[in-house]
């Protein structure tokens, strides 16, 4: 018999299991299922408050049919619910202070007026999603008072705003409780259910939990496929919950280079951290102005300036989710109350036919579509990098080429190697162009010109 010394025989009795082998193959982060209705979606925007004269869901009906004819796909709603009376800011109140998370403003109209909305919306191919509030409710939303237990509070037991906020109208909700948890929820699939919505936009969807979000999405999606954007820009988001986050990145790139006539540098390293370090399937929210935009930073045609028509035409060329804000194809030029009636003055903006356009761009070529669904950003070197940026989205015969001079300068463009070779159509005003070597653009400060490849 063989006696091994016990330090022997013990490690022998402690060694570790055998280990598998390291799994090396590449995963997507991204789970989240897209509808195929998302692939060329373009947003929609609309509050309901300030869209029409009568700011109410049977007003805004009745616009319906031009924006189907515009070709945005998904209508976003601002909060529709009511709003609290207790802090209230202005003499209508914000309506991010929701007091009651299943019921109807009656400044808006009635359910039943909703569910109209919503059916004809659906009616003419478009897609509603409702602007959600989960981090915080009115100060007198009932929930205060039937479960306390649901908010944060101040050390001396008040109910508080979200810290660091001066969201005065608002009382912070505690997402360690599993019973508002269980409500929240319930609540977002009771729209849905009930009424037929297509999704959400999650309100400073970070200030909440990703996994209850991800848990939401889930029973979200036991009764139809839904759409989810969250206002916040980070992308663990994207792997179980939301389909889309913001790119605040693209706003303020584009707005910093306006401001300092730096040249394309700014956008470049935008579009490279977005292919660098974001999922291909996270769809990235871009646009040019919102309700935050508008109601902070100014008037977006007038913070771009010049600049203006090259940013929204590169918000749907690039990498992104182009987002069209109520009022922009009417070239509204003020700033929207936000607590007040602010009914947008409607015309004919001179901007209207180059955003249509845009629109049935994206839905055409496929290079173009979101997410998962469209193709790279390939850059085309050219003479005048620090101020031209010049790309092609997708494969051969298909192609998108499009040349942008993000500078107050005019440029002689020059086109380095063949990335870009082909024949094309303009696809703002369909005059054939060939690209075989040699040649010259001109482009004026901020011009820009897009090419669709023909075969």
């Amino acid at each position: 018999m063989i006696r091994l010394p016990f330090i022997a025989l013990a490690a022998i009795l402690t060694a570790a299991p055998a280990q598998a082998e390291p799994d090396y193959t590449p995963r997507d982060i991204v789970q989240v299922e897209n509808a195929a209705w998302t692939a060329d979606a373009v947003l929609y925007q609309l509050n309901t408050r300030q869209f029409t004269s009568e700011g109410t869901f049977k007003a805004a009906q009745k616009q319906l049919p031009r924006l189907a004819a515009m070709g945005v796909d998904i209508i976003w709603l601002m909060p529709i619910h009511p709003i609290g009376e207790a802090n209230r800011k202005g003499s209508l109140g914000s309506p991010y202070a929701v007091r009651d998370y299943r019921g109807v403003n009656p400044e808006l109209g009635t359910a039943a007026e909703f569910r109209a909305f919503v059916d004809e919306a659906h009616r003419l191919g478009l897609k509603v999603i409702l602007d959600w509030v989960a981090n915080h409710s009115a100060y007198d939303n009932p929930l205060t008072v039937s479960h306390p237990e649901w908010f944060t509070r101040t050390p001396e037991g008040a109910l508080m705003s979200p810290a660091g906020t001066d969201w005065s109208d608002v009382a912070d909700f505690d997402y360690s409780q599993s019973g508002l948890r269980k409500y929240m929820t319930e609540s977002l699939v009771y729209w849905v259910r009930e009424f037929g919505i297509d999704g959400y936009r999650a309100d400073v969807a970070g200030y909440v939990p990703t996994d209850f979000w991800e848990t939401a999405r889930v029973e979200l999606g036991k009764v139809k496929p839904v759409f989810m954007l969250a206002e916040w820009e980070q992308r663990d988001l994207h792997a179980r919950a939301f389909d889309a986050t913001y790119g605040w990145g693209w706003k303020e790139a584009m707005q910093r280079l306006v401001k300092d006539g730096s040249g394309a540098g700014a956008m470049r390293g935008y579009y490279a951290g977005q292919s660098e370090t974001w999922p291909r399937a996270a769809m990235r929210m871009v646009y040019t102005e919102n309700h935050d935009q508008n109601s902070w930073d100014g008037v977006a045609s007038e913070i771009y300036g010049p600049a203006y028509e090259a940013a929204i035409a590169l918000s749907f060329t690039g990498l992104g989710l182009p987002l069209i804000y109520n009022g922009q194809e009417a070239d509204n030029d003020r700033q929207l109350a936000f607590f007040e009636r602010d009914p947008i003055v409607w015309r004919e903006g001179k901007h209207a036919a180059l955003i249509a356009k845009l629109i049935a761009l994206k839905t055409q070529a496929r290079a173009l579509h979101n997410g998962r669904f469209g193709a790279a950003m390939v850059e085309v070197p050219t003479n005048a990098a620090a101020d031209v940026y010049a790309f092609t989205r997708g494969q051969a015969g298909e192609r998108v080429f499009a040349v942008f001079n993000l500078s107050p300068r005019a440029q002689q463009v020059t086109f380095q190697y063949a990335r870009h070779h082909g024949r094309y159509a303009d696809a703002l005003n369909g005059v054939d162009v060939d690209f075989a070597g040699g040649e010259t653009l001109g482009l004026a400060p901020w011009g820009y010109r897009i090419f669709k490849e023909t075969k």
